[in-house]
């Protein structure tokens, strides 16, 4: 038979046929390659730290998590409360964890952020210790009032804290918390000498602040909106920038006379001695349940903004709450 020169038409259709071939069994044993392998079990049960009793927003969302991550990591996901010390005694169990257990903590700025600040020996360096790893979600702040308290609004609350100064007591549910800060700035915007009475969490403050033990309380949002919204109690102001989608009918504090904005987050944290490799697997692990519509929903029904964030985004989020927030609280000139 004569050669067929691959310079002919009909070599270079067999030639082009041939190479397509080869090509896509290519494509497709690189597509296998590069398809994410399913989650393998950790070595063993995951706990997640919790510095609050159960009830809280920080509570919850370790809850929300945790369900998910369950599924995906192919472990029991256990949610432990380790309520005192305003979130710090969960901070220090956190930090002394071996490297061979799996442990992360859920907390908020009063245990990473303010903690640092103002108390002089923690037992744990929030910088040092510990590693962020994903940031989950983000809330407000709201001011409520017994209902046994005669003011509709901020400005009649505040005159009536004036005339009774004694009885002028703002709960929070955590001594040192972000609330308790919040407190005092709008005690010292509004010229209220007020007294602030801590918590060890949110479901503690509330049955007291609808028993009358105390007259106003300052918590997260998700936390007192659905008895406001049963009549049992009166939200006052939200420290929101713009009002919340949860509760558009309440006014800002900006809105309602005083010149305030804050919101908080919860963010999970690995003790410095869990294994990179890991920490890394658990940062993509979270990120991935965060991105589940079924978790936004139970987010937000919780009347809480999820966030979903990489580890990177976590990390340079956290860097600039502490740049915005450590200057508040030194001048706040709080002593513990």
């Amino acid at each position: 038979m004569p050669k067929t020169h691959p310079s002919t038409p009909s070599a270079r259709r067999r030639l082009a046929a041939v190479l397509a071939g080869a090509i896509a069994l290519a494509g497709f044993g690189a597509g296998l390659a590069c398809a994410a392998p399913p989650s393998q079990p950790l070595d063993g049960p995951l706990r997640i730290l919790v510095g609050y009793a159960p009830g809280g927003a920080t509570d919850r969302a370790a809850r929300i998590v945790g369900d998910r991550l369950a599924a995906r990591l192919g472990v029991p996901v256990i949610v432990e409360n380790k309520s005192g010390a305003g979130g710090r005694l969960a901070a220090q169990q956190a930090r002394a964890t071996p490297a061979s257990q799996n442990v992360l903590m859920l907390a908020n700025p009063a245990v990473m952020v303010v903690a640092p600040l103002v108390f002089k020996d923690n037992g744990y360096d929030a910088e040092r210790d510990f590693v962020p790893v994903s940031h989950v979600n983000s809330y407000d702040f709201a001011l409520a009032v017994s209902p046994t308290m005669p003011a509709r609004d901020l400005g009649q609350l505040l005159a009536w804290m004036k005339a009774h100064p004694q009885q002028a007591n703002f709960g929070v549910p955590a001594t040192g918390s972000l609330p308790h800060f919040f407190a005092l700035m709008a005690g010292e915007k509004a010229g209220v000498p007020a007294q602030v009475v801590g918590y060890r969490g949110s479901a503690p403050l509330l049955n007291d602040l609808l028993g009358n033990q105390v007259p106003v309380a300052v918590d997260t949002l998700d936390t007192v909106v659905a008895q406001h919204e049963a009549g049992k109690l009166r939200i006052l102001a939200i420290s929101g920038a713009q009002r919340s989608p949860f509760a558009p009918g309440i006014p800002t504090f900006k809105e309602a006379g005083l010149d305030l904005a804050a919101t908080g987050w919860n963010t999970f944290f690995a003790p410095a001695s869990m294994p990179r490799e890991k920490v890394e697997r658990l940062a993509r692990e979270i990120h991935a349940v965060m991105q589940e519509p079924e978790t936004a929903a139970r987010f937000k029904d919780a009347m809480m903004v999820p966030v979903v964030s990489t580890q990177a985004q976590t990390a340079q989020m956290l860097k600039a709450y502490r740049a915005q927030w450590a200057p508040v609280v030194q001048q706040s000139g709080y002593q513990p």
